[in-house]
């Protein structure tokens, strides 16, 4: 193992814990309140089950909204609601109120163009059999979207780990931070580099997790 490595192991291992805990926290917003909110978009769009112009367009407006918002800056602007929901602006819990943000709007995205995939068939056939709406959901919509709702939400854990570099902005911590904190503006370059790596590495265990469950699951 480098010496570089040996001497920083304690620091590496606490950015490491850091990245997990603010991706880990992204994901269960995503799957928690993304994946319902993008349901509620797809459902209200014109002409779907639950058609409804203003719903559509008021979740529609708010998800662009947020998903056009430069990362930084919405971290920033998000600072005095931080504080009010966690008790403070600064440290690994409070980065993770702008990244669950981000999160449940990015994977909001993703899920209602999974399900606009969906062929308009199943859910005729569905409601042929009288299947109510929820029946629909979970038994048809999501049952037909699910690989596509797991490369979404593979492709959206990848830009959680991107996200969660900038959070040294707000003490957040994490691999990206401790690349920058010492790698970088300490002039350590080889540091640095390792923590890159790492970063790749996790981005592709990812990545091949993501696809191979969803090919699995993909029954089409």
């Amino acid at each position: 193992m480098s010496e570089i490595l040996v001497r920083y192991q304690s620091e590496i291992w606490q950015s490491i814990a850091e990245t997990f805990i603010m991706v880990g926290v992204s994901i269960l917003a995503a799957i928690l309140v993304g994946l319902p909110l993008g349901t509620w978009l797809y459902l209200s769009r014109k002409g779907q089950l639950l058609e409804n112009q203003i719903v559509f367009s008021v979740l529609n407006l708010v998800v662009n909204i947020v998903r056009s918002f430069p990362f930084l800056l919405l971290v920033v602007f998000l600072i005095p609601f931080t504080r009010l929901i966690i008790g403070t602006a600064i440290g690994t819990a409070a980065a993770t109120v702008p990244l669950s943000i981000i999160a449940i709007a990015h994977y909001a995205r993703l899920v209602e163009q999974s399900l606009i995939d969906v062929p308009r068939g199943v859910i005729e056939a569905a409601l042929s059999m009288g299947a109510t709406v929820k029946d629909i959901i979970f038994k048809f919509l999501y049952v037909e979207a699910r690989s596509g709702l797991v490369l979404g939400l593979t492709t959206s854990i990848i830009s959680f780990i991107s996200y969660s570099t900038i959070m040294g902005v707000v003490g957040g911590g994490g691999i990206g931070d401790f690349a920058i904190r010492y790698g970088y503006q300490q002039f350590q370059t080889e540091l640095m580099l390792y923590m890159i790596l790492i970063m790749l590495v996790f981005v592709q265990l990812i990545q091949f997790t993501g696809t191979t469950v969803a090919r699995i699951i993909d029954k089409r």
